[in-house]
């Protein structure tokens, strides 16, 4: 599916699109699933974006980072159905998915860690499959925010909506100023610099 034209260019535009996956309501606050909306809030606060409009079944704002005039985006879709808010904000501001930026969690990554690609497969994570799935594209770079693997006899739903422990939320101040470094970087032209720095 093509969202629009290469050319395509409006005084509504953008020039990039950052995208935190998670669940709306208190219900799933602070919870491993949330890693994105927790991350998207630092890059808010960090960069001074209020992130309060209502639009593209989610919450949104807009602000210059590294340059670069950014949307922030929090889909309220629920987390299978992100690619709704995702491409409806894309095709509005014209942007593609390469400078479309998803962050969210990754249960193969330990709390504390973060990993950054340019593009790939869903890896099994159902929001970035039903972006992928309706955008029609897997190149949209994206953070993975380290949640933690689930443990032994855990069910999987549970463990990616249990809440992070006071200790993980300690580490999780320290990945979302790695994170805001990171953003920069990418915004400013840097991705293999970004990569080099955080993927260790």
């Amino acid at each position: 599916m093509k969202l629009f034209s290469k050319n395509d260019q409006t005084s509504g535009g953008a020039d990039w699109l950052i995208v935190g996956l998670g669940n709306p309501g208190p219900k799933y606050e602070m919870t491993r699933h949330n890693a994105g909306f927790l991350m998207l809030d630092a890059i808010a606060e960090h960069f001074n974006i209020e992130v309060r409009r209502v639009k593209f079944k989610g919450l949104y704002g807009k602000g210059t980072i590294a340059g670069q005039s950014a949307v922030l985006l929090k889909p309220s879709t629920f987390m299978n159905l992100s690619g709704q808010s995702v491409t409806e904000a894309m095709s509005f501001f014209h942007i593609p998915p390469e400078r479309t930026l998803i962050v969210f969690d990754d249960i193969s990554l330990d709390v504390g860690r973060m990993r950054i690609r340019l593009k790939g497969s869903a890896g099994g994570h159902n929001g970035m499959k039903n972006i992928i799935y309706l955008s029609g594209s897997d190149l949209f770079p994206r953070m993975k925010i380290g949640v933690g693997s689930k443990p032994e006899g855990w069910d999987l739903a549970d463990w990616v909506l249990s809440r992070f422990t006071n200790d993980e939320m300690k580490t999780l101040k320290t990945v979302s100023e790695n994170v805001t470094s990171a953003v920069e970087l990418l915004l400013s032209g840097a991705p293999d610099k970004a990569m080099n720095r955080y993927n260790s």
